[in-house]
């Protein structure tokens, strides 16, 4: 056993992927997103000397005396003309803690789509508030997205602070507001942070100009908060990405499936179930890295050799005999369209589950969800860009897929368009937001049983 695999049994969160943050910003218009990200990045010292003159240049052509620091992550022309965040943008950087990767995603309602994509495989999500404005429309809608996408860890920063004179109460009630809310949607945590972006305040240093706040800074809790997941926790799930078949004179009856555990621990010796076909076999080897090991886990990529030879290929799960889900042809799902051709009950789409693709029918969108107050309203008729709702899907094979309240990457799937390829709409397989969304907002709904 190796030295890895020692320090994992010994504490299976001790790994090197516990030491990488993913998280989302999020906000309004003009909240401050984006110079909240050049602050943080700029204060820890995590900006070359090139991109910040780069900054400083452009902000003197502007006609702005200091740097303007959103204009490191503002890159594409229309950003940098109109002031606004349009698209995604992504930035890596580590401090002596933790390493980071942070999306900076669009406060305009039109792009709700392009925060759905960045706080998807996010672990963290700051929601920022404009102290003079407080809570509003779209500081709801960005909570009960980050709600839905499962993300672990919300930051209310409430920004801004230095044009309400630092003042206590103001913060005060815009944290209580969004805590209340965040409540309702079944936010597991909160942690409201007063802050002034541009100034700098309690971002990566803490303000003198605050003393009432004795909290974290930001990136005080960026490098504290806990992250890293115990794979012990979770079911073993492992997409079949590729089939392993050397043929040579030093590896003649060499068979592995190679692809990354998506959840879970694999241990030689552990009886796996092939799904959909639901036939068993035992892992007899894992390869990681050229080295066979006796266990591995989320989310190393490795090959399994097994005892018998079953017809396995790409897009087969591998699963634990004893604890997998049931394949089927039916999925009701929650999903946010993406693209501007609306979705309609009758289009044949593609499903893409893990390594898996497979040709599918929307058969009904039974209700569109309404982010501003959690009401569902039955039978929209189509889905438009940014929306989300409710819609149940007919596959040509049988799925094995978990609810997305589970597990964030073996119940998610795309929906992509069969004539060019391109992706319409990201799904979560299950009900549980409309479920609870329902609690709140009774509305009708019916299935008509339609049949692939």
């Amino acid at each position: 056993m190796t030295t890895e695999q020692t320090a994992f049994e010994a504490d299976p969160t001790a790994t090197a992927a516990t030491a990488l943050l993913r998280f989302a910003t999020a906000g309004s218009v003009d909240d401050g997103k984006s110079t909240l990200v050049g602050r943080l990045l700029h204060d820890s010292k995590s900006v070359l000397s090139d991109q910040l003159e780069a900054v400083e240049h452009a902000s003197r052509n502007r006609g702005q005396e200091t740097p303007d620091l959103a204009l490191l992550t503002d890159g594409l022309r229309a950003e940098r003309e109109q002031g606004i965040t349009i698209d995604v943008a992504y930035r890596y950087f580590a401090t002596p803690r933790r390493r980071f990767i942070l999306a900076d995603t669009p406060g305009h309602v039109q792009y709700t789509r392009n925060m759905v994509t960045g706080a998807s495989t996010a672990e963290l999500a700051i929601i920022l508030v404009d102290a003079r404005h407080g809570v509003v429309e779209q500081t709801r809608r960005h909570a009960a997205v980050a709600a839905l996408l499962r993300v672990p860890h919300v930051v209310l920063a409430v920004n801004k602070m230095d044009l309400v004179d630092y003042a206590e109460p103001d913060f005060a009630d815009i944290a209580r507001e969004f805590t209340r809310y965040a409540a309702e949607l079944g936010v597991p945590e909160v942690t409201a942070i007063p802050i002034s972006a541009l100034a700098g305040d309690n971002v990566v240093t803490a303000s003198a100009r605050m003393p009432w706040y004795g909290g974290p800074t930001v990136l005080e809790h960026l490098e504290t908060v806990p992250v890293g997941h115990d794979p012990s926790e979770d079911v073993a799930r492992f997409p079949v990405q590729y089939v392993i078949r050397p043929q040579t004179a030093e590896l003649p009856d060499y068979r592995g499936y190679a692809g990354q555990i998506a959840s879970g621990i694999l241990r030689v010796g552990q009886r796996v179930a092939v799904l959909p076909s639901g036939r068993a076999s035992t892992v007899e080897a894992i390869d990681a890295l050229g080295e066979q090991v006796d266990v591995a886990w989320a989310p190393q990529s490795v090959t399994l050799r097994l005892t018998d030879d079953l017809d396995i290929s790409r897009g087969d799960l591998l699963v634990p005999v004893d604890d997998r889900p049931e394949p089927s042809q039916d999925l009701t799902a929650t999903v946010c369209h993406l693209h501007d051709r609306p979705l309609r009950p009758g289009a044949r789409v593609l499903l893409k589950h893990t390594t898996r693709t497979v040709k599918a029918i929307v058969r009904e969108l039974p209700s569109r969800l309404t982010l501003d107050d959690l009401s569902q309203h039955p039978e929209p008729g189509e889905l438009v860009a940014n929306e989300i709702g409710r819609v149940v899907l007919r596959t040509a094979e049988p799925l094995a897929l978990d609810a997305y309240a589970t597990s964030r990457r073996t119940g998610s799937f795309l929906l992509i368009d069969p004539a060019d390829g391109t992706t319409l709409t990201a799904g979560m397989a299950g009900d549980a937001f409309a479920e609870k969304a329902d609690e709140l907002h009774t509305a009708e709904r019916d299935d008509d049983g339609w049949d692939f």
